[in-house]
């Protein structure tokens, strides 16, 4: 397979959640950790933790990394706040163009994603019964992704949209809405899929022609089943260790990935090992655990990258 293996910053607990105050593991130890793994690139992670501009191309090329890609999120439903929001598309297009000055093998996808609502948010995967998505909702969101997708391609970037859990592009169903009213590639994410109730595999088959980037994790189904049974949010999903090493989860790996290259895939696989940390953790240790993961991780797609 042709596909380049990537590791992102929420696998060590970093991104837009992280808690106020938690420590954290820093940009360089990260760097290293998946230098050491055998990965490829890193996703961007919260705009500016890797550093900008000639500080974010000194790190990549410290660790030999390329930019794989890294999280927009919009409000794509709402023309008011998506108008507002661009400023926020167009800072993180310009880390993009950062990066992109390296010369890299692939060019780093920035990834598109849905705001969504607090309702969604709170209730992962029960989307469709808490916030359903009208014919209004999802024209304005297919049309102002449309928007945002002419400003990436202008920057020299091929876009990709990110089904998300907690958001109003989440379900099978609702994917297969914004394939049908876009024209923009799609970012499968196997652990969100569980979440909205769908197959990684089936999903290969039955969106392949449109998927453009890959975000991969293992989900412990049983976990992630008491926490969406207990009513929990997104936040507790991420906090409650649900997303585990591959092996350690239900997501048929093989199946996932010899239906990928069966497809001829040929871009980045993000590893994605999605954790909240809290905020008294040892940092030592937290480190010490997502480093462990992550080098599993990587030596899990040995057979097909």
């Amino acid at each position: 397979m042709k596909a380049t293996v990537a590791g992102a910053p929420v696998s060590f607990g970093v991104f837009e959640l992280t808690p106020e105050g938690a420590d954290t593991v820093s940009a360089d130890e990260m760097g290293a950790a998946l230098q050491a793994a055998g990965y490829r690139g890193i996703d961007l992670g919260p705009v500016g933790f890797l550093g900008r501009g000639a500080d974010l191309r000194a790190r990549l090329s410290r660790f030999d990394l390329q930019l794989a890609g890294g999280w927009v999120q919009l409000p794509f439903s709402d023309d008011e706040a998506f108008a507002a929001s661009l400023p926020d598309l167009r800072e993180a297009l310009r880390l993009f163009a950062d990066a992109a000055e390296l010369g890299p093998d692939r060019l780093p996808l920035p990834t598109l994603a849905d705001a969504g609502s607090p309702a969604r948010a709170g209730n992962p995967g029960r989307g469709t019964e808490v916030d359903p998505v009208d014919a209004d909702r999802a024209h304005r969101l297919h049309e102002n992704v449309g928007r945002a997708a002419k400003i990436v391609r202008d920057a020299g970037f091929q876009p990709t949209f990110h089904h998300h859990a907690g958001t109003f592009v989440e379900s099978p169903a609702e994917i297969d809405a914004f394939l049908a009213g876009t024209d923009v590639g799609l970012t499968l994410d196997t652990g969100h899929l569980f979440i909205a109730g769908g197959d990684p595999v089936a999903a290969v088959d039955r969106w392949g022609t449109r998927i453009n980037h890959l975000h991969l994790k293992d989900v412990d189904l049983a976990e992630l089943r008491r926490v969406l049974a207990a009513g929990g949010g997104m936040a507790d999903v991420w906090s409650s260790g649900a997303f585990v090493a591959f092996g350690a989860g239900d997501i048929d790996l093989a199946a996932v990935m010899d239906a990928v290259d069966r497809r001829g895939f040929d871009g980045w696989i993000v590893v994605e090992q999605d954790v909240l940390n809290a905020p008294d953790v040892s940092i030592d240790a937290f480190r010490a655990d997502r480093t462990r993961d992550q080098t599993l991780n990587r030596e899990a797609l040995r057979p097909w990258a």
